[in-house]
């Protein structure tokens, strides 16, 4: 695991080398196909010394949930085991590693149509009569959502139509957890400012292999969107932004830059609070024997 621009595809590449064995991409950014400079995908000579799994494996205009990723990854994993392989986990979506590790609630997926009743309920009488509806079932969550909140509203009164427990009490029932041993490692370099530099450096050398272009061809497609899970992803809201005129190419380098050093920010703080975790130094030749003399 690891903030963005932090090494983890290099040292990915050693310990496929070491191993023998495959990597199982944990990166919400990197299941799209077409998005491959702005996500710093592996290339095709990174990918023929380690191969990478759940990768390029949705369109743009898909989603692609925590519970698609926990599906997939554990097919992967049993597959890499009945190799031979150990998987390696890599990326920088903490969501998807703490889904993964330690399950999801079992909450049924949406339903078109009583998502529309709910509509036409909120509709008529207004969402705070609906949001007092959820107070009777499900007090709880009704206590963390506000009363004009109408998604959050929806999605919790729906799970209740649906399943007839509330969305609180299904929370607490997790899925089985990961059945292996896991042996968990971070990198990232000690300095801020050494990742600072690291992610401005890497946001120039995207602009130069031609990422603008790469977000041209999706905005050309005109079945995408800015709400679009794929177009938020840090970088290409800000080069989709300048495209279509709403800021000069500047603002556009700047709020790229500022908005992947949050990422950065928001992994960091995840990790920091990560438990039974190894820590790496960004750039250290030593990583890969720390890694390998930990699981001897």
């Amino acid at each position: 695991m690891g903030p963005t621009a932090s090494g983890k595809t290099a040292l990915a590449i050693d310990l496929c080398q070491h191993f023998d064995t495959e990597v199982i991409s944990v990166d919400s950014a990197l299941v799209y196909k077409g998005m491959d400079i702005g996500t710093a995908k592996p290339d095709a000579q990174e990918r023929a010394l380690a191969p990478h799994r759940l990768i390029d494996i949705v369109d743009p205009a898909q989603s692609y949930s925590m519970a698609d990723f926990r599906r997939d990854a554990l097919a992967h994993i049993e597959q890499l085991h009945n190799q031979g392989k150990v998987p390696l986990l890599v990326g920088g979506t903490m969501m998807y590693f703490k889904g993964l590790l330690e399950g999801l609630s079992p909450l049924p997926e949406a339903d078109a149509d009583i998502r529309a009743a709910l509509e036409a309920e909120a509709k008529e009488h207004g969402w705070p009569a609906l949001h007092q509806q959820l107070q009777q079932v499900d007090p709880q969550a009704a206590a963390k959502i506000n009363a004009n909140d109408s998604q959050r509203i929806n999605r919790a009164l729906e799970v209740y139509r649906i399943s007839g427990k509330s969305m609180t009490e299904l929370q607490q029932t997790k899925a089985q957890s990961l059945g292996f041993p896991v042996h968990q490692f971070a990198i990232a370099p000690s300095d801020r400012r050494v990742l600072h530099q690291r992610i401005e450096k890497r946001f120039q050398i995207m602009l130069e292999q031609g990422f603008e272009n790469e977000v041209l061809s999706l905005y050309n497609r005109k079945d995408l969107h800015p709400d679009l899970p794929s177009i938020r992803c840090v970088g290409y809201r800000q080069m989709w932004d300048y495209i279509a005129g709403e800021i000069d190419y500047d603002e556009m380098v700047f709020r790229g830059v500022a908005a992947t050093r949050q990422l950065a920010k928001r992994q960091l703080t995840w990790l920091r609070g990560w438990q039974n975790l190894t820590w790496l130094e960004s750039g250290d030749q030593e990583n890969l024997q720390r890694i390998v003399s930990s699981l001897s």
